[in-house]
């Protein structure tokens, strides 16, 4: 949103070990910069949205917070570069 204090928006796509979607996402949406978390259909088990207000905060998010949540396999980030429609 314009004059929003968070202006890196990124997607990230998640899978997680069998059975552990429900405590990931859990733990997804404790965090502040995950505004929504997702279960979803296909490839992946969990979508989160992040918003962070600069890239390296972006970094930290993913390497160091999301990567130590128990149950991540894997992720795969998405940067948005502009958004059309909220």
């Amino acid at each position: 949103m314009p004059g929003d204090l968070m202006d890196v928006t990124a997607i990230v796509l998640i899978n997680v070990k069998k059975g552990a979607v429900n405590e990931v996402a859990k733990e997804l949406s404790k965090m502040d910069e995950i505004v929504e978390v997702h279960s979803v259909a296909g490839m992946y088990d969990l979508v989160a949205k992040v918003k962070v207000k600069e890239y390296e905060r972006l970094s930290d998010i993913i390497t160091e917070k999301m990567q130590t949540i128990d149950g991540i396999e894997r992720t795969m980030t998405m940067l948005c570069f502009h958004t059309f429609k909220i």
